[in-house]
């Protein structure tokens, strides 16, 4: 019963922040002129169809999306590009939104839908910086354990469409953007690197970022973000309306929730919440969400949910009276194809192989062996990480 209840949650949580539930509702009235969808993110696809689905008049545009995500448009064009690590297709990618954004006129509506994910899939490195540094500093940050913020201060200055770059190339046309956040805060210029916000960060700052981690700043591709940029931004979705709504499912099932939202290390952060789940009253419920880091020192297997889920029963122990899922409201944690992971008293019985599994980065093959990854495949949307612990009445399932 535990794991029904705790997919019931889940899927709650995800559900609220669905492109087809949250976008109609904020399109912008019609343009004179043209109506131009530029679609950037995990949730592209599924947002630009529920445009199709409501607008009436022309439409045209590109949607970017990642390599395998499934999807059709009928009015819209897709591309696929490369994500975590951006590849050639994302520089095509980011070229053509550049372009299509230049070509818009002053009659014409330009209506940007962004979702997390974007700042891999549309990749345009600043001047003189190739695609390979890119990757590679891409793969320095997202092994050294900085959190998402830090890491878009630094894409942001080292990008010809991210820091509100794509919003100047919109004018003299209309920019309306839609965004799903799946940031902490919800701070616009961290939103797929904010390429229609303005950033109030600077050069200085994000090269040390990298200093901070130990990262040889590049010496080319640098400049000064825009710091005032026209338009109309709309965050559709967040987190916390997902965190809302996993919150009244589990009302529903009986459960006493209480709602947190926290960043931080992954395994320290499941630590914590294990130990508070031990001493939960029978049918409490922890649900949290908020965008959790994974420093690599190994070269294993799994996400920061997998990491989360790993150290949390850990923390357990044999309790069998907690249960919880920790899952990636997109449907893909870290480097696998799961949206992270079921645990219990019993998902790290083995106590020594479990905290070698977590020390070596490698939760993702020890919890697969234990038949604890949560597979859903793409959601559709991306309001980041939803985790939920249960204090279930009685001695387990």
């Amino acid at each position: 019963m535990s794991r029904e209840h705790l997919e019931t949650i889940w899927r709650a949580g995800v559900d609220a922040c669905l492109p087809e539930r949250v976008v109609p509702q904020h399109l912008p009235d019609p343009p004179k002129g043209r109506m131009i969808v530029l679609a950037l993110g995990k949730g592209a696809v599924p947002m630009a169809r529920a445009v199709e689905e409501k607008w009436r008049g022309p439409l045209s545009g590109l949607a970017v999306t990642r390599h395998g995500a499934p999807g059709r448009l009928s009015r819209i064009e897709i591309l696929a590009a490369g994500h975590p690590m951006p590849d050639r297709a994302s520089v095509t990618a980011a070229e053509r939104l550049m372009r299509l954004a230049s070509q818009a006129g002053p009659d014409d509506l330009v209506l940007v839908l962004l979702s997390g994910g974007a700042s891999a899939l549309a990749c345009l490195p600043g001047e003189g910086l190739g695609l390979d540094a890119q990757r590679k500093l891409t793969s320095d940050l997202l092994r050294s354990g900085a959190d998402i913020s830090e890491i878009n201060c630094v894409r942001r200055h080292l990008s010809r469409i991210k820091g509100g770059r794509l919003a100047l190339a919109v004018a003299p046309a209309r920019l309306v953007t839609l965004a799903i956040s799946d940031v902490f805060r919800d701070r616009p210029e961290d939103i797929g690197s904010g390429p229609t916000a303005a950033d109030p960060t600077n050069i200085e700052e994000a090269k040390a970022v990298l200093r901070d981690y130990g990262i040889a700043p590049p010496e080319e591709g640098w400049s000064e973000s825009a710091k005032s940029v026209p338009g109309d931004y709309r965050i559709v979705a967040r987190g916390w309306d997902a965190l809302a709504a996993a919150g009244a499912a589990a009302e529903r099932l009986g459960y006493r929730p209480r709602l947190v939202e926290c960043i931080g290390e992954a395994r320290d952060v499941g630590r914590d919440h294990g130990r508070r789940a031990r001493e939960m009253a029978p049918g409490e419920a922890l649900i949290s969400g908020g965008e959790l880091t994974v420093t690599m020192t190994g070269d294993g297997k799994g996400g920061p949910n997998q990491e989360y889920a790993l150290a949390a029963a850990l923390a357990i122990g044999g309790d069998n009276r907690v249960a919880g899922l920790a899952a990636d409201t997109d449907g893909i944690d870290g480097n696998g194809e799961a949206a992270g992971a079921w645990f219990d008293g019993r998902t790290a019985r083995s106590r020594r192989k479990a905290e070698a599994a977590l020390a070596a980065n490698d939760s993702g093959r020890f919890l697969e062996r234990g038949g604890a990854l949560f597979v859903t495949g793409p959601t559709g949307t991306n309001v980041n990480d939803l985790r939920i612990i249960l204090r279930v009445p009685g001695n387990g399932r």
